[in-house]
């Protein structure tokens, strides 16, 4: 979840210097891109994915230090809460058999990860939000024990000045407070990341945001939360307003949230380093001993540790990310967008899908960004989130005469975003049979309008009508669900339901 920090309290000289660097900072990346010292094209890319812990009994087990210390990997770390975990696979160049490299990497890591689980009787569920998890779970004791997160809860928490309000009307209506930000902890996603050129970011953000509506629609997997069942993908609602540092006053002014869409189109880079200073104050005000603009002047390369800091208490669906490989700086594009799961193919299909889609978009000769207002691309994230594969999207019309129009979810993807998707991946050089294989998941779900939330709904509602408690039903639902993600085979061949119970005798 970010750089490590000292926990610490803040006082006004601290606050003053660091807005201080980060201008400085923001100066220093302005130099560095006039200058042309970024990195040249790699076609690099990389995958985190969270993860929970849960028992045999489909409940959430608060042992990640425990886990982690049996794993024992640099792979693996800590996320917000006791029951989370997160496994970073290495940069890979997009190419080739990449996809099925990744998967295998991924099998292997977490197949290990679960029999260390196991040791202390626990098991890797990956999902968006786990559904057994309740609201005496996501409390500040459960706050992994790392000084950071203790210190941006405080910050978050402070800033507020007053408990966090959740209200989230979907299919059920959930109202809540809570009196941390751990209930953001539920949020479990996979983050894909591209190397991109100072040059092509702004095409590659652009596309990604996009792109985003329809990742959501084909990708949703989490429809519960606290017992109750709410959007198709409840992570973005969630987290908006289990991170909301805005009191109800400061909303009706319209204040940004730090955890948002967007609001226009990009030309730069720049442009968003440039408002996550204009906009946001800082949570954690921390400053390096590094002058960037020295460092610039030497002929050495920065780290921008203010900028890097600040940018990561901002959670944009698409971030910007700034880094540093082999002393040579870089820019990424940051895909916040998708949950976990449901299984490693069906995670590997979605990342085939975003790197295919996203490459194809940005090389479009007219830009769908250029047809699409910014408004109707937040808009159809909403839908997705909502509705999952039953959304419909305000998207450009083919043809001469343009605009845009209503289309639903599926025949938008099907009919035109996973042949755009073929051509993307076919640019970046990936064989055929990787883009078949996993192109062709994305395919059967939209085929059969299953995604891992349509799942998880209609297995949950099948276990109601069997007799089963709300409470039992999703401790059932769970533990069918980690039982087919180990099995592997992706959530569109999932049968819906419980098994039926073996006979005695």
């Amino acid at each position: 979840m970010g750089e490590k920090v000292v926990a610490g309290q803040f006082d006004l000289s601290d606050r003053q210097r660091y807005r201080e660097k980060l201008q400085k900072c923001l100066t220093g990346l302005e130099r560095l891109l006039v200058e042309k010292r970024f990195d040249r094209p790699r076609n690099l890319m990389g995958v985190e994915i969270e993860l929970n812990l849960a028992g045999p009994d489909g409940m959430p087990k608060m042992l990640n230090g425990q886990v982690l210390e049996r794993i024992a990997s640099r792979d693996f770390q800590t996320e917000l809460a006791m029951f989370n975990l997160e496994v970073n696979i290495a940069p890979h160049r997009l190419g080739g058999r990449v996809f099925d490299r990744l998967a295998e990497e991924l099998r292997t890591s977490l197949a290990y990860a679960d029999r260390k689980a196991g040791e202390v009787d626990a098991g890797i569920v990956m999902t968006g939000i786990l559904p057994t998890l309740g609201r005496d779970d996501l409390v500040s004791s459960n706050l992994s024990e790392v000084d950071r997160y203790t210190l941006l809860n405080d910050q978050i928490v402070a800033a507020r000045g007053e408990d966090f309000r959740l209200d989230i009307e979907g299919v059920e209506h959930l109202v809540c407070t809570a009196k941390s930000i751990v209930p953001e902890a539920a949020c479990t996603s996979v983050q894909l990341h591209l190397q991109v050129t100072p040059g092509r970011f702004a095409d590659v953000w652009n596309a990604a945001q996009a792109a985003s509506a329809a990742q959501i629609a084909v990708g949703a997997n989490s429809p519960f939360l606290f017992g109750r069942e709410l959007w198709r993908e409840s992570r973005p609602p969630l987290f908006l307003q289990s991170t909301d540092t805005r009191p109800p006053e400061l909303q009706a002014q319209g204040v940004r949230p730090r955890t948002w869409f967007g609001e226009r189109w990009v030309s730069s880079a720049y442009e968003l380093f440039e408002e996550n200073l204009r906009y946001f104050p800082a949570l954690l005000p921390i400053c390096d001993d590094e002058e960037p603009l020295e460092v610039i002047a030497a002929g050495g390369t920065p780290k921008l540790a203010e900028m890097v800091l600040h940018n990561g208490t901002i959670y944009r669906w698409n971030r910007p990310v700034y880094g540093i490989a082999d002393g040579v700086p870089h820019l990424r594009v940051e895909n916040r967008v998708l949950p976990a799961g449901p299984t490693i193919t069906d995670v590997i299909a979605n990342a085939a899908f975003y790197y295919g889609l996203v490459r194809a978009l940005a090389e479009e000769s007219r830009p769908v960004w250029t047809r699409l207002p910014f408004a109707a691309a937040e808009a159809n994230f909403d839908a997705a989130c909502r509705y999952g594969i039953e959304a419909r999207f305000v998207w450009p019309r083919r043809g001469r005469y343009g605009g845009t129009g209503e289309v639903d979810a599926v025949t938008l993807v099907r009919d035109e975003l996973l042949p755009l998707a073929s051509a993307g991946l076919d640019a970046w050089g990936v064989e055929a049979a990787d883009r078949d294989l996993y192109l062709g998941v994305i395919e059967e779900r939209c085929r059969r309008r299953v995604n891992g939330a349509s799942w998880q709904a209609a297995t949950f509602h099948r276990a109601l009508e069997g007799g089963l408690s709300r409470e039992a039903a999703l401790a059932a639902t769970t533990r069918r669900y980690a039982e087919l993600m180990h099995v592997g085979e992706p959530v569109h061949m999932w049968p819906v339901g419980l098994p039926e119970p073996v006979p005695m005798g």
